[in-house]
């Protein structure tokens, strides 16, 4: 990843907005631009695409692989374009602040995309959006017959359409298409703002010289344009459905493992086409993103999997899989392929030689390093190397004070203690963690905004385990001070970090 540098973690959705939800509109710029007054050189987001209420709104469980999430277009921006206009929207509900309503964002922006399509629909289609059509036209035309069919039949799962749309009979396709006409184009609409706002907005990162790091999942979700039309790509039965699901075993997070309910892939059929369709994906987020953050990267060589109709994770098993071969089709396809390798949990030595064989980088996460086997643990500080993203913490951890006043032992906070030469405490263990992460010799070091913030428990971002409660931490716009900032820099600068 080139030269020392450090960066924040923090979703879109955290930023602070009126709308209920954090977007690409104003305050968007607005951090950016404080990290680079930090002299910050990456701002690392969550995957962008959609996502649905009724899976807690998780980014990682949703409709495409390729699509953006149309909750984080800015009704502010579609204002200056005058696609809206103030009158028509009146005032937002009055939304918390520091979090976010996913239901009451969902019906609000529904209801602005709706003028928004309604005004945009009555001029001749502009020839951006044309173009914006053509250039997406392998992902974008499925995508938007999926939605509008997913609506037109109660948000039932494809799988249970009728035959003859499930199958994806090129006639009823057709004629589907010309029935829901303008559901399909208002999606298409949908992407076209999503895609527009987040291409200006990358572009003022990159003229700060920050670099936005996206994140991959490996799998995708069943219920999704993506399995809909290369159903050949995954483990499916004859109705369909999974049968074989993808997941991980008892670890850290739990006692029965991981159930995540993703397809897993038909590697052999993938292999076949040279993986055209991992290809046309990867080559999607490099478009969108400087870095991409590969989530599940020991997937690639092997998995757990998990027979279909299993309550928990824990009667699955180990499966190969050709990462190998994967990663020197997609080097020779993107030279330079600029990924995170997310390695974090019991990692095979087979994914450390393809790391390494390819030069990409691993996750150092501190949270981890603490354990009684401190001068021996990889995640500690003097056992870093040059190559690796240190991290204080990731979106699935605790945060750094939550962590350690709810999940260390005292003998692990006299540890903790011992390796910072003085007495760790609630209220300083979170910028003793990024200061360790700062003087890490790691090239790159990533610290979650809650963690510069210093906050507890109560804004952890996700919690693997549980269902609820999750991805709503935003935030706050008094936060954001010049001496968070003046501290920030400070460390950036003296640990040779500066942009």
């Amino acid at each position: 990843m080139g030269s020392r540098g450090s960066g924040i973690l923090m979703h879109i959705t955290s930023l602070p907005s009126p709308f209920g939800i954090g977007d690409l509109g104003p305050w968007a710029y607005r951090f950016a631009d404080f990290l680079a007054d930090a002299k910050q050189k990456f701002w690392q987001c969550l995957p962008l695409n959609p996502t649905d209420i009724e899976y807690a709104s998780s980014p990682y469980h949703s409709t495409s692989a390729f699509a953006g999430n149309p909750l984080l277009i800015s009704p502010d921006l579609l204002l200056k374009e005058g696609l809206l206009a103030l009158r028509e929207i009146g005032p937002p509900p009055a939304f918390s602040d520091s979090r976010v309503d996913f239901r009451a964002s969902v019906e609000f922006k529904a209801r602005v995309f709706t003028l928004a399509y309604e005004r945009f629909k009555g001029s001749p289609p502009s020839s951006e959006f044309m173009r914006f059509c053509q250039e997406h036209a392998s992902w974008l035309e499925d995508f938007a017959l999926f939605m509008a069919l997913k609506s037109h039949y109660g948000g039932r799962v494809w799988s249970d359409w009728p035959a003859d749309v499930r199958d994806r009979d090129r006639a009823s396709l057709r004629s589907a298409g010309e029935e829901l006409h303008d559901r399909v184009e208002k999606e298409k609409f949908l992407q076209h703002l999503f895609f527009r706002q987040w291409r200006a907005f990358k572009e003022h990162c990159n003229k700060k010289k920050i670099r936005v790091i996206g994140d991959m999942p490996i799998y995708v979700v069943h219920d999704s344009a993506d399995v809909w039309v290369n159903p050949d790509l995954f483990r499916l039965d004859q109705g369909k459905r999974p049968s074989a699901l993808a997941g991980v075993p008892p670890d850290y997070f739990s006692e029965t493992g991981q159930l995540w309910g993703n397809p897993v892939y038909r590697w052999d059929a993938l292999k076949e086409t040279r993986y055209a369709w991992w290809v046309a994906r990867v080559g999607h987020n490099l478009n969108l993103f400087d870095l991409v953050r590969v989530d599940h990267f020991r997937g690639f060589m092997g998995y757990w999997e998990v027979p279909a109709g299993e309550k928990t994770a824990i009667r699955g098993k180990w499966v190969e899989a050709p990462g190998q071969d994967l990663f020197q089709h997609l080097s020779e396809t993107f030279p330079g392929l600029p990924i995170i390798a997310e390695d974090l949990g019991t990692i095979t030595p087979d994914v450390w030689e393809v790391m390494e064989h390819f030069g990409f980088p691993g996750m150092k996460v501190l949270l981890f390093a603490f354990g009684k086997d401190l001068p021996t643990n990889p995640y500690a500080p003097h056992n870093h190397s040059r190559t690796c993203v240190v991290y204080t913490g990731t979106h699935d951890n605790n945060t750094t004070r939550g962590w350690f006043q709810g999940e260390t032992t005292a003998e692990d906070r006299k540890r903790i203690s011992a390796y910072l030469g003085r007495e760790a405490t609630a209220e300083t263990i979170s910028r003793d963690l990024i200061r360790l992460a700062m003087m890490s010799v790691a090239d790159t070091a990533i610290i979650p905004m809650q963690d510069l913030l210093g906050l507890g428990e109560e804004a952890r971002m996700n919690k693997p385990a549980s269902k609820t409660g999750n991805w709503v931490w935003r935030l706050l716009p008094h936060q954001l001070t010049p001496d968070l900032q003046e501290h920030l820099l400070a460390m950036t600068e003296i640990y040779g970090r500066a942009a």
